[in-house]
């Protein structure tokens, strides 16, 4: 299966830097116009189905990239939403303990979780066709770094908004990676 895994463009509170998580996030305008180009850049792919987050920011984002695809399904799901980052939802980044997390913060487990169900769900319907995942900076890094075969304690580096990310998935866990991250349609 190809995987494509896209972040949502820019949003009103990234650029506040607020803590978003389950919030459902706006689109800023520049987030928008990245939209519209991470879109254009996927026009080619042989898209079989796209899965979104059912946040805003995300579901924008798939909207989008589906406007190129429109005879394919839009699936929204609360397994690619941003992890749940609980009592620290909506504050500024620079107003948080990240040595201390609070305890209903979501644990990259949780994360793991999540997402290794909808990868094997899709993977069992698509194995041989093009999936779009629209994600979110925390719920991406732990697909990539379950797809990459990395356990919880991954560091990886934050995706930029609509960084795309492409790997072949193969049931014998020989993925291959065509891209990580990558803005060159930016």
């Amino acid at each position: 299966m190809k995987l494509i895994i896209v972040r949502h463009g820019e949003t009103e509170e990234n650029k506040a830097h607020i803590l978003q998580g389950h919030l459902p996030g706006k689109l800023s305008q520049l987030g928008i116009e990245q939209a519209k180009k991470v879109a254009l850049r996927l026009k080619e792919e042989p898209v079989e189905v796209i899965y979104s987050s059912d946040l805003a920011r995300a579901a924008d984002t798939a909207k989008e990239i589906h406007k190129f695809h429109p005879g394919v399904d839009l699936i929204f799901t609360e397994k690619l939403r941003e992890k749940n980052m609980g009592s620290y939802t909506s504050l500024n980044y620079k107003e948080v303990d990240w040595d201390n997390p609070p305890k209903d913060m979501e644990t990259r487990e949780s994360m793991r979780i999540r997402v290794k169900s909808l990868i094997d769900e899709v993977y069992s319907k698509y194995q041989n066709k093009t999936v779009v995942f629209v994600g979110h900076g925390g719920i991406n890094k732990a697909i990539i770094a379950l797809v990459k075969g990395e356990g919880v304690d991954y560091d990886l580096v934050n995706s930029g908004n609509t960084a795309v990310t492409i790997f072949e998935i193969y049931e014998d866990n020989k993925h291959k990676i065509h891209c990580l991250n990558c803005t060159k349609h930016l």
